[in-house]
This record gives C-alpha cells, structure tokens and sequence, in this order.
C-alpha cells in the first residue's frame, strides 16, 4: 500500500486531499498543528469523518519539531499543504508566524527529504500571491514575481527553497501556485466564507474598495485534482503550476451570483482597500494543461452552490452548540 504524507491535513484543502487519497487505497500519515489562527475545532470537524479509518494516521505537531528522518521511511510522496495562511495578518507582530511556518518548517522537510530514500514526489502548496499585481493577465508562471505582501514573500522564499532542493540534493519536488481555491470546508477568514456567513447572519457583507477586483477562483476538488497529477507526472518535478479555474471574475458579478444562489438580496458594505491584497489575478494554467493534463471541471455558479450547501449545515451545527 503506497504511503502519502499530508501535511496540514485538518486544513481546507489538506482534509480533502487526505480523504481523496483514502478513497483511492492509499495509506495517509497526516500532519497538523491544530494552530489558532482560526477556530481549531473547524478543523476537528474537518477530519471526524476520516479520523477513524484504518489507513489513517494522525500525528498532532509542529513541523519543526517532529523526527522526519522516522516519519519518511517508506513514505512515497508528501502533500505539503500546511502554511501560515492570510493576506491581511501577515503585517506587524505577525509575521514571525509566517516565517516559522512558512520558510522555516518547508526547509525542516526538506532537509530531511534529501536523504528519504523511497520519496518520489514532494508537492508543494505555493500561492497566487508571489505575484502580487502582476503586469500580464493572466499571469504565466515565467512572469517575474513581485508580491504586495509579507504573506506572498515567505510562500515565494519556501517555493524557492523547493526549486533549490531539487537542483542540489535532487528532491522531487513540484510547486502548485493556488488561486482563491474555495468550496466546502474554506477557511473562515476567506472571503466566500465570510459573504455567506454575513448572509446567514442577515449583515452586510465587507467588500475592500470598490468591489472592481478581479480574481480567478479555483473549486477545491479541481486543486485536489492538480495535486494527484502533480505526485505522478513524470514531467512535473522540478517545474511550479499555475492552478485557477479557468476564468477571471469581478467581485461585485460574483455577489450578484450569490443573490441568486441564495435567493436573497445580499447587502453590502464598501470599507478600506485592504494592505498586500492585489488588485486583479488570473491565472494562464496552460503550463499545467500540458505537463500535469489539468482541466478546471467546476464552474464558478456551481462552485458557489456547494459552498452555499455546506456553510448552511455548519451555520446549524454551530447554532446548536451554542444553544446546548
């Protein structure tokens, strides 16, 4: 049985790539820190549906402190999906969170990577942010980066660290540069999660500036599709992917999708342009077209129905917590 490591595997996208792997037959060791960057108990909820499958190990630890040289024997590929997530946080005193474990915990696995002798892929999440606003759209992946935020600086430093990985000590590495993934399970401080939140709050919604930005929107099981492609193709290692939906929309036209979705009228409150946030993304996924097969399958209207679904039986399960 082929043996997967998932780091940050209580996370948004790391919880769906681990029950995915599951699905398919494969031994899961997952990591997580169960960090309060967000509320950890949406995280445990995360995994209680797959926490007690036979092929599933958790391990709870920072990524710094834990015996890789142990953990990598036999392991065939590493999803290294945990991050210090956020735009907007990453200013000030929190940034020391950002270079701990973004840069410093992906240098920990590397170092120990470069001696795994069964490893034969490590995928690394990296982000649309090491572009910041980026002067082509949409954006190739030979565009020089240039980001607007101390976030997009430690996610383009770790990617960096796995490109220099690769060229001196051979580790297998592939980097998956993320757009705006949204869908089921999205991380709370995300903006899908925080609009239909205010929805069923009965509150405006926040919209930074004038609501004209534009941003390309990847549904999670398409970026959980990128990944599985990006531990088996052959020319992958080595190279970094831009991984969007397919289509670059303007935040108002997607508001005006939700209306309908949830068949409402959503209320809106225009605030301050938010620091580090680029103005438009989109993402030229052609490189992974051809190199991982990559084929984006969920439209944006669709998307958003799911996402919808899901945060209206959260919505009910924390009413009932809070009642009881």
């Amino acid at each position: 049985m082929s043996i997967n490591i998932v780091t940050g595997a209580a996370g948004f996208i790391g919880s769906h790539l681990v029950e995915k792997l599951l699905s398919q037959g494969k031994r899961v060791i997952g990591i997580d820190h169960f960090n309060d960057y967000y509320d950890p108990q949406l995280k445990r909820n995360n995994i209680s549906r797959f926490e007690h499958h036979p092929a599933f190990t958790l391990i709870e630890g920072d990524i710094q402190l834990l015996n890789w040289s142990v953990l990598l024997k036999g392991v065939e590929v590493v999803y290294h999906q945990a991050a210090q997530a956020g735009v907007r946080a990453s200013w000030g005193d929190g940034f020391r969170a950002y270079t701990e474990r973004n840069i410093n915990a992906t240098q920990v696995l590397l170092e120990a990577a470069k001696d795994a002798k069964n490893l034969q892929r490590l995928v690394f999440a990296s982000s649309s942010s090491v572009y910041g606003d980026a002067e082509t759209l949409p954006t190739h992946e030979s565009i020089c980066p240039q980001p607007v935020s101390p976030y997009g600086i430690t996610k383009l430093a770790s990617e960096r660290l796995c490109l220099l990985y690769h060229k001196n000590f051979g580790v297998p590495v592939v980097g998956l540069r993320y757009f705006t993934v949204y869908g089921p399970r999205q991380r709370p401080d995300m903006a899908f999660h925080k609009f239909f939140q205010a929805v069923l709050q009965g509150k405006a919604i926040p919209i930074y500036g004038d609501g004209q930005q534009t941003r390309d929107f990847t549904y999670i099981s398409d970026a959980i599709a990128a990944n599985l492609a990006a531990a088996t193709a052959p020319a992958a290692i080595g190279e970094v992917f831009n991984i969007g939906g397919g289509s670059r929309v303007v935040l108002t036209e997607v508001i005006d999708s939700m209306e309908k979705i949830v068949g409402r009228p959503i209320y809106r409150q225009h605030i301050e342009n938010a620091k580090g946030d680029a103005r438009h993304t989109a993402a030229d996924v052609s490189k992974a077209q051809k190199l991982l097969g990559y084929q984006p399958q969920v439209t944006l209207v669709e998307g958003l129905a799911q996402e919808w679904m899901w945060m209206q039986t959260l919505g009910n399960r924390t009413l009932k917590l809070s009642v009881a």
